[in-house]
């Protein structure tokens, strides 16, 4: 069982500051909260710039991975969350090319939006054909949010080229600042919904498709700031992957590699100390009060409550028989689909399912048919009862339920959380504010470390500067 403690020392400014810039050695020793994909990640990009000297403690009270867990059925593991990762995650491949993993093999499956009594958009295996739908029911709402989307995922690569020269952001909103202007500080601001209509996005297409992928992913409504919601749709729209084996396997890789020391113990604060332990901590599980009672003691200012809440999410694995009459097809060799996302409807009391594979899946492997029995995820606000489950499954074997608290509520934030909460402690996961997703943690993981080696070295001309991509440029 893990060992609760009670704070984490960190020293009091004054032995911090000690050392002239120029001539400091690197920090002796880091303290990491979670080991998560942040905390994996953060790792993992300290060690690379602080260098292989530094003792990494990263403290984690349950396995290795968080978020990205699996769960066993008839001995075979599945994800229970954090499933794909979209195809331009570039920190997320980067990782898996360096720990020698492999991209598990895809599964075709078709898709389809359900408004509770009937589909409203159905995937066929012809792409013309699901073109031609999408015009059908949409017009060219589809091209405009494809052109949007697009926009300000070119603006967001940006981000890569100014971490490969070594920049980064001690705050939220200069690291939005920095790719998209006081437009990406708007879309924190605003809804997608609010957003994608002003681009001339159909009022049906909002309510059909975009908010079927937002019950998906983060279980909440078109109300969702654009930026989020921009990501979100991101995956959506373009290729997406996973790890062979799981995708918790980067968090133990990346962990492994660095030969962090991994100690499972619950840190319920940090306090600032003459003869403190560790130069530097980073937090990487949230401080929200919804989701922790973190501690911060003897900092003077001390250190401000983070307001927001977050989304009760279920995670429901059932082993089983799809009833697919619910669903219009009383024959169930009929039904077609894989996956279902469903519009916001008040009755609907789930907000997707998919019939998953996996995390190995052999050469030999194949989908279940519909007819047979098959593992489903079926993603809901409230854990489904009996009858609830008997409406979706005509029977079944086993359920497994995983609740979390897994995404901020977005229509709650009313500004961002910080990233330094003091000299030498950051925090990471404020980043999920933003946009939550693997790759999001992982942009954040690097910058936060890119940010702490360059406040430890002073070299303040990679912090926070303007107009990067013309000095980017330069710099080439």
């Amino acid at each position: 069982m893990a060992q609760p403690i009670p704070a984490l020392l960190l020293p009091a400014l004054a032995s911090i500051l000690a050392a002239p810039a120029a001539s400091r050695a690197p920090p002796r020793s880091i303290a990491v909260v979670g080991a998560g994909l942040g905390g994996s990640a953060v790792a993992y990009f300290l060690q690379q710039h602080f260098g292989p000297q530094v003792q990494l403690d990263v403290y984690e009270p349950a396995g290795v991975g968080g978020r990205l867990a699996t769960v066993t059925v008839n001995k075979q593991q599945y994800e229970s969350r954090g499933a794909s990762i979209h195809a331009l995650s570039l920190h997320m491949q980067d990782f898996v090319k360096v720990l020698g993993l492999k991209h598990r093999r895809e599964v075709a499956g078709k898709s389809a939006i359900f408004s509770g009594e009937h589909f409203v958009l159905e995937e066929t295996d012809w792409y013309l054909l699901n073109l031609f739908r999408l015009w059908w029911h949409y017009g060219i709402s589809f091209l405009r949010l494809q052109m949007w989307v697009e926009e300000v995922m070119e603006k967001f690569m940006r981000i890569y080229k100014y971490q490969a020269h070594g920049y980064a952001f001690s705050s939220l909103e200069e690291l939005l600042r920095s790719l998209g202007g006081d437009a990406f500080i708007n879309m924190t601001q605003r809804s997608v919904a609010e957003s994608l209509l002003e681009v001339g996005v159909t009022q049906r297409f909002v309510d059909d498709v975009i908010a079927a992928v937002l019950r998906s992913s983060y279980g909440q409504s078109v109300l969702v700031p654009a930026f989020a919601g921009a990501m979100s749709l991101a995956g959506a729209q373009g290729s997406t992957w996973a790890v062979e084996g799981g995708n918790k396997l980067v968090c133990s890789g990346l962990l492994k590699l660095t030969k962090a020391n991994v100690i499972p113990a619950r840190v319920l604060g940090v306090s600032l100390h003459s003869s403190a332990f560790y130069d530097m901590v980073v937090v990487t599980t949230p401080l929200h009060p919804s989701r922790s009672n973190f501690t911060f003691e003897n900092f003077d200012p001390p250190i401000a409550d983070f307001p927001g809440a977050f989304q009760p999410s279920v995670t429901s694995v059932v082993h089983g028989y799809l009833n697919s009459s619910y669903f219009g097809f009383p024959d169930p060799k009929l039904f077609p689909f894989a996956s279902i996302l469903t519009t916001d409807t008040p009755d609907l009391f789930f907000h997707a399912m998919d019939n998953i594979c996996p995390v190995n899946i052999s050469t030999a492997f194949r989908r279940k048919q519909p007819q047979e029995a098959a593992v489903w995820r079926v993603l809901s606000q409230q854990p489904l009862d009996k009858q609830q489950l008997k409406t979706l499954f005509r029977s079944y074997y086993s359920v497994q339920v995983t609740e979390w608290q897994t995404y901020p509520r977005y229509d709650a934030a009313k500004s961002l959380p910080p990233i330094v909460l003091h000299e030498n402690l950051f925090y990471l996961s404020g980043v999920e504010w933003l946009a939550s997703s693997m790759e999001m943690i992982a942009v954040a993981a690097k910058n936060v470390a890119l940010l702490a080696y360059n406040r430890w070295h002073q070299d303040l001309e990679k912090i926070d500067q303007k107009d990067l991509m013309h000095k980017v440029k330069t710099e080439l």
